[in-house]
């Protein structure tokens, strides 16, 4: 099956065209025909195409918004002839936040639309872009190719009440559907599915802590496959220290500088989510190759949000070990965990009462590509795993069509 997969990013938007065949342990692309990305998505936007041959094409691209970059990339896909017979059959479509009606892939029509319409509430940025985009998709193809949500969530769905509810009155929860939805589903997935691949091991034979580490972040802890905790909940806002996410605060907090700032709630939700996380600490920069830089000149502030990103990160992986009872490997993939061998050893520093030992050589060694980081004689493995969301869309929208996989 010939699928577009279509991720939308807070300011961006990749997308992979790839043909994909019988499912294996991991998505069976069979051909990629191009990928690439739209950037800096409201301001000045690029797209890059890449295509099977590896060949790289910059171009200027007017994109305000997610739905006039889904249009861009239908034009070109137009121009090279891949909107024909013989060419697009299928659109995948990450959605960030399925709440509690989304357990699965779900074909999107005019009833699912409208579900993911009311949950805009419990992700109003994230949901936004992805149904910008859908109506975009839907603008420019009618209904003659079928289109699939993907929801990050989904992944998050059946932990148990013990990790996923709130201890605040049952009855409230239930009127507004209160719960710990987690997110980076995808990534999560793709990590332990790519890292049971490449031990030769079942998925469902691993005790797992994933580690999502980018402008936003997460942890998960996966049992046999099945995630059973994870550091976000409602809202993308809880857990991690993030790029400018401030991650767990006193739940007072957010009354209290209301009151002491004059200023309403939702103003505070702001700084919580645009002002704070490495950002706010720093008062640089939300880049985490910024403040690697920073520190290495004396910046005291830089040094600070970087010792607290990695001390923050440290803490979870030692709940998720208590909660799976020890784990088979700690897995880092996003932006900085790919790429940063410095916050990897950071963050894994002081954790062989566990058993946990990086090798300061193979760490190095790894950057933007997967392998084991972690010594020969660390009980627990520690490895990087390129995260693939893209390749997870793909084959979640060919098993949904094709009716291997129930769909919501």
């Amino acid at each position: 099956m010939k699928v577009l997969a279509i991720n939308c990013g807070s300011s961006s938007l990749k997308f992979r065209f790839m043909e994909l065949g019988h499912e294996k342990p991991l998505p069976n692309i069979q051909r990629c025909y191009f990928s690439g990305i739209v950037d800096r998505i409201g301001g000045k936007s690029s797209i890059r195409f890449t295509s099977e041959e590896g060949e790289i094409t910059d171009e200027y691209a007017e994109a305000p918004d997610h739905g006039e970059a889904v249009r861009r990339l239908f034009d070109w896909m137009n121009e090279k002839g891949l909107l024909g017979r013989d060419g697009l059959q299928a659109v995948g479509h990450r959605v960030v936040h399925g709440g509690p009606l989304f357990s699965s892939p779900a074909v999107i029509g005019d009833d699912t639309l409208r579900e993911i319409e009311n949950l805009r509430h419990l992700a109003p940025l994230h949901n936004k872009l992805a149904l910008a985009a859908i109506y975009a998709a839907r603008t420019m193809l009618g209904h003659s190719v079928p289109q699939v949500a993907v929801f990050d969530t989904a992944f998050h769905h059946d932990m148990p009440d013990r990790a996923s509810m709130y201890a605040i009155p049952l009855q409230i929860s239930e009127k507004h559907r209160i719960r710990r939805y987690g997110f980076h589903g995808l990534a999560h997935r793709s990590m332990a599915e790519r890292y049971a691949v490449m031990m030769t091991t079942p998925v469902g034979k691993t005790r797992l802590v994933t580690l999502q580490l980018g402008n936003g972040c997460s942890a998960a802890a996966i049992d046999r496959g099945r995630s059973v905790d994870t550091s976000m909940g409602l809202t993308p806002l809880e857990g991690l220290i993030m790029g400018t996410r401030s991650g767990d605060v006193d739940p007072s907090l957010p009354g209290f500088l209301a009151r002491h700032e004059g200023v309403d709630v939702e103003e505070v939700e702001g700084w919580l989510n645009n002002r704070s996380g490495i950002l706010g600490i720093s008062g640089y920069s939300s880049d985490m190759r910024e403040l690697l830089c920073e520190e290495a000149r004396g910046n005291a502030k830089a040094a600070l949000a970087v010792e607290m990103f990695c001390y923050r990160a440290r803490k979870y992986i030692g709940a998720y070990l208590a909660v799976l009872g020890g784990a088979d490997a700690v897995i880092f993939g996003g932006g900085i965990g790919e790429n940063s061998p410095q916050i990897r050893a950071h963050i894994c520093s002081g954790m062989e009462w566990c058993g946990l030992i990086i090798d300061r050589g193979r760490n190095a060694a790894v950057a933007g590509a997967q392998g084991l980081i972690s010594a020969e004689n660390s009980k627990i493995h520690a490895c990087v795993i390129t995260v693939d969301e893209e390749a997870v869309i793909g084959s979640d929208t060919m098993r949904c069509l094709s009716g291997r996989n129930q769909c919501s």
